[in-house]
């Protein structure tokens, strides 16, 4: 394990990491579709390795508002999580399990945060859930946070993390529609030692 960067993680096991993405994309859509009763179609998930500083851009620009649920990740496994969407698609995503209740507007009540946080606590454990039967791994999701902000302001909480180890990050972006398109955006941080225990449970010698 001695001296393995994210960078040649990346090279090495990339289509490893991106056929993850798409199993646990795939997952969280289904659990989405569901939640919502309703079928959610998906493209094929991209996954992108990026610099930091290139994430925002991908969202629309830094100042794009998002959505943002972040979560820990316990057991074999350890990091944290990250689902962001746009404000305006996760009013849509909060409005269609209201049943059309929603507030007007793209502001969120406290009901509807809560709501929101529901859906992120269910596709991220979707994910992780695919994760670890892939893996045999027992991976724990701690209670999620949610924040509503600026997408340079909530991926410096991810930064500030993810800084310690390099400056790339692996992010899966799903497109999911039903009668409206959305992106939502994976982003899975674990620390190094646990990329080398996911690689390694897959049979993958480092």
């Amino acid at each position: 394990m001695s001296g393995l960067s994210l960078e040649q993680v990346s090279e090495n096991y990339y289509d490893v990491l991106k056929e993850i993405g798409n199993i646990g994309a795939g997952n969280a859509m289904t659990a989405l579709s569901q939640m919502l009763q309703c079928k959610v179609d998906m493209k094929v998930p991209q996954v992108k390795l990026l610099k930091f500083a290139e994430v925002g851009a991908l969202m629309g620009g830094e100042e794009q508002i998002m959505l943002g649920v972040l979560l820990g990740v316990e057991g074999d496994v350890t990091g944290s999580m990250m689902f962001l969407v746009e404000q305006e698609s996760a009013k849509h995503l909060v409005n269609k399990i209201m049943m059309g209740m929603a507030s007007p507007g793209v502001e969120f009540t406290e009901m509807e945060m809560s709501a929101m946080k529901e859906i992120g606590n269910i596709i991220t454990g979707a994910y992780l859930n695919s994760l670890s039967m892939l893996t045999n791994l027992k991976i724990f999701p701690t209670p999620p946070s949610l924040t509503i902000d600026m997408a340079g302001a909530i991926l410096s909480v991810p930064a500030i993390q993810f800084g310690i180890i390099g400056d790339e990050i692996l992010l899966i972006q799903s497109q999911f529609y039903d009668e409206v398109e959305i992106d939502g955006y994976f982003i899975l941080i674990p620390d190094l030692e646990s990329y080398s225990k996911i690689l390694t449970s897959l049979g993958i010698s480092l």
